[in-house]
């Protein structure tokens, strides 16, 4: 069995590739094709996006999930990494029958997690908040960012990482999984818990994230109920923005060395 060779990096909210920037190049010098496709429509610098949010407040689950499966279906069963928002996506491609192997950083919940802790609800608060919001993209102020992303971290050191790589994201998105827990039947973000077949997943969880705390990995970690495949979670000392932070290069080798030794070979789904 040969290890895979293709590591695909799935982004989260308010964030577009450019967020995995250091790892696209820490990975491609180890010798790896790497991929951090956008969202439909994000195809852009941050900088436009920022001018113009509009392909973000258009965006839905499943355009995203659509695009991404797009992106992950030709290739050479890839590890698969998502950050935040990305790793939902990211379990979402593994309950599909995607990837060798998957690791997600402070992840956001797959519908069923119920654990909203304080320091989440004020994160997400100045979004949800104005109902105007569901209908358009939503940023983050510097002080916003701050307290979710880089909570800990000086200012002189968060302010360039807002400026480089903060975008808005969907509001209606961001409500909708709000409610996921609350409506009837399996909503966007659903994925089944005891899918024996799913390729092992880490969850690797900021010890001092506010936007997605330890609290709402663990809930996540243990709604996997399948023994016949590998589900673990570490912990690293941070807040929420890991790819970017200082030590990011200890939890990209540490994703990489867990991917690559629970790796396994999947047959390539067919459409």
């Amino acid at each position: 069995m040969s290890a895979p060779d293709t590591i695909v990096l799935i982004h989260g909210f308010w964030m577009t590739p450019r967020s995995w920037e250091n790892w696209v190049a820490y990975y491609e010098a180890k010798g790896f094709k790497v991929v951090a496709p956008a969202y439909p429509g994000l195809e852009v610098e941050v900088e436009a996006l920022n001018e113009d949010p509009t392909p973000i407040a258009e965006l839905t689950v499943h355009k995203i999930v659509d695009h991404l499966e797009s992106v992950v279906k030709p290739l050479d069963n890839p590890i698969i990494m998502g950050h935040s928002a990305g790793g939902v996506f990211t379990q979402i491609l593994l309950d599909k029958g995607y990837g060798a192997s998957a690791v997600v950083l402070n992840s956001a919940p797959t519908e069923g997690v119920k654990v909203a802790p304080l320091s989440q609800l004020r994160s997400t608060f100045p979004i949800l908040k104005n109902p105007a919001n569901r209908h358009r993209a939503a940023g983050f102020t510097f002080e916003q960012f701050m307290y979710s992303f880089t909570n800990g971290v000086d200012e002189d050191i968060a302010r360039p990482l807002y400026e480089r790589y903060a975008v808005p994201a969907s509001g209606g998105i961001l409500l909708e999984s709000v409610l996921a827990n609350i409506k009837p039947g399996h909503q966007d973000t659903w994925v089944d818990y005891h899918n024996d077949d799913r390729a092992p997943l880490l969850f690797i969880s900021g010890t001092t994230d506010h936007i997605m705390p330890p609290s709402v990995q663990q809930s996540n970690f243990k709604h996997y109920k399948s023994d016949k495949t590998v589900t673990e979670i570490t912990e690293f000392e941070g807040p929420h923005f890991m790819p970017a932070l200082e030590g990011w290069e200890k939890i990209a080798d540490r994703a990489l060395e867990w991917a690559l030794a629970n790796a396994r070979t999947n047959q390539k789904v067919e459409a």
